[in-house]
């Protein structure tokens, strides 16, 4: 049955903006591979919404080994991969939108805290990445989908008028900025073998990496995401845009 359904990986999809992309894709028909650090809670979430679990954690090498084994084995090719897993705090407790910049600066944002955020953000989406691609390969339409966020435009936030370049911090935000520059890496690596690679910002959405204080609804902040992951294969590659559509300067 899946050997002709496009094979879709998604990760950190057992909640908020994964899972609502993972729910809509498999409406789509397509064969949803729910990633999930948790399998009991990814088992969960995939029964509801019609996918099928992945135990992976993006920071660990072993874990995301293991799950390139499995699909290879079971699906033999990779069409769809969504670099979905993040974080924006770590070994803190919640912290409301209004005290994040003062505590995330420069001056004083916890080194430790930086480093395990760039840990899932960035080296877990090239570590995945690079587990993934040869599966990707053997795909004849295959597409990378990295979910980003416009705080980390250095254009955006360099501009004063900017409503939120006051959080800008080398915490979530500048981890965001890096995963722009890996997937522009990938972008240039990728562009001669026609595997698509776009990035997508879901917006202020709702969601456990803000403590749910976003403005956006998850359906609305997945509608971008879901857009481009299903582009065929003359759909572009190379952009970076936001929820409505619109593009987001680098």
């Amino acid at each position: 049955m899946t050997e002709h359904k496009r094979i879709a990986l998604i990760t950190g999809a057992n909640q908020g903006v994964g899972l609502q992309v993972a729910k809509e894709l498999a409406a789509q028909g397509i064969t949803v591979l729910l990633g999930s650090r948790n399998l009991e809670r990814g088992e969960t979430a995939a029964k509801e919404i019609g996918a099928i679990a992945l135990q992976i954690d993006v920071t660990e090498g072993a874990s995301i080994a293991a799950a390139a084994d499995r699909i290879r084995r079971e699906f033999g090719r990779l069409d769809l991969l969504v670099n979905n897993a993040a974080i924006s705090k770590h070994g803190r407790e919640n912290v409301d939108f209004e005290n994040f910049a003062s505590i995330n600066s420069a001056s004083n944002v916890s080194i430790d805290e930086v480093r395990a955020i760039w840990e899932t953000n960035v080296f877990g989406v090239l570590s995945v990445y690079q587990a993934m691609l040869p599966l990707l390969r053997l795909s004849c339409d295959a597409r990378i989908v990295n979910v980003s966020s416009g705080v980390g435009s250095l254009a955006l936030n360099a501009d004063p008028s900017f409503p939120y370049r006051n959080i800008y911090s080398p915490g979530y935000s500048a981890s965001k900025t890096a995963l722009n520059g890996i997937t522009l890496a990938m972008m240039i690596e990728l562009e001669e073998e026609g595997i698509k690679v776009n990035l997508v910002s879901p917006g202020f959405t709702k969601t456990a990496l803000n403590n749910f204080q976003g403005t956006a609804t998850i359906e609305d902040g997945s509608r971008e995401v879901v857009r481009v992951a299903l582009l065929g294969p003359d759909g572009p590659s190379g952009t970076f845009t936001r929820w409505d559509s619109t593009t987001i300067p680098w």
